[in-house]
C-alpha cells in the first residue's frame, strides 16, 4: 500500500486505504478529500504572497475509495483578496465542492498583542490513542492521535492532538493548510455526543478559519458537539498548534439511528 493518502496518476489521484472512513469501508473519511482540494487551491498562482483564511468544503455524497479528479479556478481575482474554488469528481459525478478566501499577507503595526498560549497539555504530555486494530483507515493508520482530555470512544467534549502519518499526496510536501484541513474534519468523531455503534453523525460540510498558518506537524482540536433530537447537530473545534491558537472549524451534522451494524471504528 502506498505511504500516502493519494498517489497522482495521469487523470487525477488514486486513494490508498489510509484514506478510508469509519462509516463505510468503500468510502473515504472527509479529511483526505478536504486536504487534497485545499492543497490544489492554494497552489493556484498569485502575484503577491497570500494565505487562505477560510475554506469551506461541501460534501454532496460519500466519496468512494477509488480514483478522483480535482479541478480548480480563481473565481474572483484580486491583488488583496481572492475567491478560489475546487471540485472533486468521480468521472462525471461531482462529489465535493470547496471554496476558499485567500488574502494578501502584510506586515502591519497593530500594536502589542497579548501572547496566547496552549491552555492544556501538549502532544508530548498527552495520552496516545491506541487503535483497536491495524486495519488501514484514516483514523487508524492515516493519523496519530494524543488526547489531552477525553478519549476516542468517550462521549462529550475532547481535546486531541493529531498529526498525519503519511503525506497527503505521494511525492509532494504536505502544507500547513492541508494538515489543518485533514485534522479539522475529526471534530464530530473525537467529540461525539452520541454513542458509536448506535447512531450515525456524519458531517455534510466542513468550514475552517485560520487566522495564522499552523507551525509544525501537530494540530490540536479542542472539540465539542451540540445535537438536537430532530436529527441535526453542529460540531465546533478551536484549533491550535504547539505555539497557540490558529483558528476554528465547524461541521454541520446529519444524525440518525443506525439500522445495521457499522464497521468497527
Amino acid at each position: 500500500m502506498p505511504d500516502a493518502l493519494f498517489t497522482p496518476n495521469k487523470r487525477g489521484f488514486v486513494p490508498s486505504d489510509h484514506a478510508r472512513g469509519p462509516w463505510d469501508r468503500a468510502a473515504m473519511h472527509g479529511g483526505p478529500p478536504a486536504a487534497l482540494m485545499a492543497g490544489a487551491m492554494e497552489a493556484l498562482p498569485t502575484e503577491a504572497p497570500m494565505a487562505i483564511v477560510r475554506t469551506t468544503v461541501e460534501i454532496f455524497r460519500p466519496v468512494p475509495l477509488r480514483p478522483v479528479e480535482v479541478a480548480t479556478r480563481i473565481e474572483r481575482d484580486g491583488r488583496r483578496v481572492q475567491m478560489l474554488t475546487a471540485t472533486l469528481t468521480d468521472g462525471n459525478t461531482e462529489l465535493c465542492r470547496a471554496t476558499a478566501w485567500r488574502m494578501r499577507i502584510a506586515d502591519l503595526d497593530i500594536g502589542e498583542q497579548s501572547p496566547q498560549q496552549v491552555p492544556f497539555a501538549g502532544p508530548a504530555d498527552s495520552v496516545a490513542h491506541t487503535p483497536e486494530s491495524d486495519d488501514p483507515a484514516f483514523h487508524r493508520t492515516g493519523v496519530e492521535m494524543r488526547y489531552a482530555h477525553g478519549s476516542f470512544m468517550e462521549q462529550g467534549p475532547a481535546t486531541v492532538w493529531m498529526r498525519l502519518t503519511v503525506p497527503v499526496v505521494a511525492g509532494q510536501t504536505t502544507t500547513p493548510l492541508q494538515r489543518a484541513m485533514a485534522a479539522a474534519d475529526f471534530g464530530n468523531g473525537v467529540a461525539s455526543a452520541l454513542p458509536w455503534g448506535q447512531y450515525l453523525f456524519i458531517n455534510t460540510d466542513l468550514t475552517v478559519y485560520l487566522h495564522r498558518q499552523p507551525e509544525g506537524e501537530w494540530i490540536c482540536l479542542d472539540a465539542s458537539t451540540d445535537v438536537d433530537r430532530r436529527g441535526v447537530g453542529v460540531a465546533h473545534s478551536r484549533l491550535y498548534d504547539e505555539r497557540g491558537p490558529i483558528g476554528h472549524s465547524l461541521q454541520g451534522l446529519f444524525i440518525d439511528k443506525l439500522r445495521v451494524t457499522p464497521p468497527s471504528v
